[in-house]
């Protein structure tokens, strides 16, 4: 049987509808991606859990069919997020365990825990700064003043980035992953992340701080410590999803609650912990919408079909987070009194799990109470039907947020 392909909209103008169209191909559906590359992508939670922990597929782009013949290059829009150079991100097996011990030494739960004041301090800032923006009922978008400089401001304390450097990272991130990048001018943007964390890497070498860059490069216990090309390969990884999910998170929590003032209501009441919104909002506007890419290095049957070796694999977490035998028949509804506990997998699952969850949840319970506190009259400026996604095939990220503070 012949399984028909989805093509992904680049500008993303329909995330739920194709979303809906991936759910009806299960477990596995073929997508077409920005560029006319055809690949598979799994669609249901249960399979997706077992392939994320197959060792038959490995991140190297060097096994990818595509890639040998020379039918995928890197004027390919999607390069970037591929052939990204020597981190925990892009290797697998002994010498993808050495590169993330070296960064769980680094990004442990104290240092993590470490920052609760520093994110408090940065939201009540933000707030103050959203209040004067939104003064005598003025809209005000909700991202661009409080989700996007929150989580931005946060891992670049982590890091140990100059925090005069911010507005730069941003724009050449937002640039990286917008499908109308020219792909040029996208090269040269990976060229200067490079060129930014090399210099950085560099001078904590010289002089080293208080910071997850300092300590990845004094990060020697059990074994070879990283090279220079491993720190910067990881931290260029770490610093775009450490801003992009959270950003992420943050608004689609509240245009949820917004959109459900039921919900918002138990949740004010106590009736509803905080975390369950943030894990409800994770499995069902999952910040990842479809994570590139894996490669079988052998032919991979499941359940009938076969993911043949050479073949690329994308993780669909919209699909999956939306998977009926996982969450029932009302799993493309937001719903925090889903019976039992939020199981979903919106981080990744098995070795490739994000490094950095427990800091976005826990910017996300931060940020969420003390917003909905502060400004308890909080309403979307626009109808929710004209917000719209930024067109990147990856990530699920608003454009923007327009609210009124009441």
């Amino acid at each position: 049987m012949t399984c028909p392909v989805v093509p992904l909209d680049p500008l993303v103008r329909d995330r739920p509808g194709e979303t809906r169209r991936l759910r009806e191909i299960t477990p596995l559906a073929r997508i077409e991606l920005p560029g006319e590359v055809t690949v598979w992508t799994v669609t249901r939670h249960a399979e997706a859990r077992k392939l994320l922990t197959d060792p038959r597929l490995v991140k190297d782009i060097g096994q990818w069919d595509l890639w040998q013949r020379g039918e995928v290059t890197r004027q390919w829009p999607l390069i970037g997020m591929i052939d990204a150079g020597r981190s925990m991100f892009t290797v697998d097996g002994p010498e993808h365990r050495r590169l993330r011990a070296k960064t769980a030494q680094a990004i442990t739960a104290r240092r993590v825990t470490e920052l609760t004041p520093y994110i408090e301090e940065q939201t009540h800032l933000l707030l103050d700064d959203l209040a004067a923006r939104g003064a005598n009922g003025a809209a005000v978008d909700l991202k661009a003043v409080f989700a996007l400089p929150l989580p931005m401001a946060v891992v670049s304390e982590l890091m140990g980035v100059d925090h005069t450097e911010q507005p730069r990272l941003h724009r050449l991130y937002k640039a990286f992953f917008s499908m109308l990048t020219p792909q040029d001018t996208r090269l040269a943007v990976i060229e200067e992340l490079d060129e930014f964390f090399t210099k950085m890497v560099a001078d904590k070498k010289a002089a080293p701080g208080n910071d997850l860059t300092s300590a990845l490069i004094l990060a020697d216990e059990g074994g070879e410590p990283l090279t220079d090309e491993e720190v910067v390969g990881n931290l260029k990884a770490m610093v775009a999803a450490g801003h992009e999910t959270t950003i992420s998170l943050i608004t689609h929590a509240v245009r949820a609650l917004l959109n459900h003032p039921d919900q918002l209501d138990l949740v004010r009441s106590g009736a509803v912990p905080w975390e369950t919104v943030v894990e409800e909002t994770l499995r069902w506007n999952t910040p990842a919408s479809h994570l590139l890419m894996r490669f079988a290095t052998e032919d991979i049957d499941v359940d009938g079909t076969v993911i043949a070796k050479g073949e690329g694999l994308v993780i669909s977490y919209s699909a999956i987070g939306w998977d009926t035998a996982q969450y029932g028949e009302t799993a493309d509804r937001f719903d925090i009194t889903r019976p039992g506990p939020i199981r979903h997998i919106s981080f990744g699952h098995g070795p490739h799990i994000c490094p950095g969850a427990s800091l976005s949840r826990l910017e996300a319970r931060i940020a969420l109470p003390a917003l909905f506190d502060r400004f308890p009259g909080l309403t979307l400026a626009v109808p929710d039907e004209e917000l719209r996604n930024m067109p990147i095939v990856t990530q699920n990220d608003l454009a923007e947020l327009p609210v009124r503070l009441g």
